[in-house]
């Protein structure tokens, strides 16, 4: 800045060297200063606002990714791998720990229900899990147990195959949320709570339609059950593993009562559950004195859990620690993998993550 009395001339102008064009001079230049400020701070306010907006738009945008998944009760969450690797020493800290909710995730459910070996494996494992475990799965893992079952409910709609067992299976899951929704302040369950008295409300309307289900007469003219020879339709009745089946297939007809009251029937029905020591401490005679068989099978229910069989059962590889359905590849590094798998009931399945 040239000083007074020296030639302080700018492009275009001719001031006078004197003190009042000083002056001019320093007014001229404050006011550029203070424009160029106020013009600076107007650009940092913009900026700060654009800034602002930005951040406001991808809080927003995630919160409506997030509302979405969960409004989206039906999404599932697949895995590429159909197994999982499971080892009873491990913990948190230490590697392959995995827990009951990681494991119901991976092991595609949604695809074994719709097997006919696999259904009635699957159902014992969800009712399993709606007895005791349900608080042991996580949030996600609870949505696919709700989704799941929902799969259930209307493949038994639509097939009009396994009602009872379906309805035993929405009793048992209503009985255990009615308890632990009371104890929703301590943190038993993941969600707002009305999102479970939701699925409460669902799972009555699933029993009010497995209520009102008509089943429906296929429209067959030919050969019937009961068009059968006498040893025939005991044979087929000796593979029924459910008594209430039996008193079911009784109601039938009157020729299938007849069949059904056999005792030899209950006796290897009673044998097949049950040991020898079990059915001794039950003995019940008849007015004949006889052994009554039925009556002694459904006090043996009541006492002891039946035989549990099904067609397609989850295997772990003894070599490998690795869980999968039967016939899942795996990397297993035995000479012989199929040799290394033991099948395990759904109680085995659940008790491998009590650690």
């Amino acid at each position: 800045m040239p000083f007074l009395g020296q030639d302080w001339r700018s492009p275009g102008q001719s001031w006078v060297k004197t003190a009042d064009g000083w002056k001019r001079f320093l007014d001229e230049k404050s006011g550029s200063f203070v424009s160029d400020l106020s013009s600076y701070c107007s650009k940092e306010v913009y900026n700060k606002e654009n800034l602002f907006n930005s951040l406001n738009y991808d809080v927003a945008a995630k919160k409506r990714k997030k509302d979405m998944l969960n409004s989206k009760t039906k999404t599932q969450y697949f895995h590429q791998e159909k197994w999982i690797y499971v080892h009873k020493g491990s913990t948190k800290e230490r590697h392959g720990y995995c827990t009951l909710g990681e494991a119901f995730n991976r092991l595609d459910f949604s695809t074994a229900i719709l097997d006919s070996r696999r259904f009635n494996y699957v159902v014992r494992l969800l009712e399993l899990i709606a007895k005791s475990q349900l608080t042991s799965l996580s949030g996600i893992a609870q949505k696919n147990f709700m989704n799941i079952l929902e799969k259930v409910v209307l493949k038994v709609l639509e097939d009009q195959q396994n009602i009872r067992l379906i309805r035993e299976l929405l009793q048992t899951l209503y009985t255990s949320l009615c308890t632990l929704v009371q104890r929703v302040g301590k943190s038993v369950l993941v969600g707002n709570i009305n999102m479970w008295v939701y699925r409460m409300e669902t799972i009555l309307h699933w029993q009010q339609q497995l209520n009102n289900i008509q089943i429906t007469r296929p429209a067959f003219k030919g050969l019937t059950f009961t068009d059968l020879p006498l040893c025939l339709q005991l044979n087929i009745m000796q593979r029924l593993s459910d008594g209430r089946d039996l008193v079911s297939l009784g109601q039938a007809a009157p020729d299938l009562h007849v069949l059904s009251e056999d005792r030899l029937l209950w006796k290897k029905l009673c044998q097949y559950h049950f040991s020898e020591r079990q059915i001794r401490k039950r003995l019940i005679l008849s007015d004949k004195g006889q052994l009554d068989w039925k009556k002694m099978y459904f006090k043996l229910v009541r006492c002891y859990p039946r035989k549990e069989q099904y067609g397609d059962t989850l295997q772990l590889c003894r070599h490998c620690h690795i869980l999968s359905w039967k016939g899942t590849n795996h990397p297993c590094t035995a000479n012989n993998p199929e040799s290394c798998s033991v099948s395990l009931s759904p109680q085995d399945f659940i008790n491998l993550f009590k650690f």
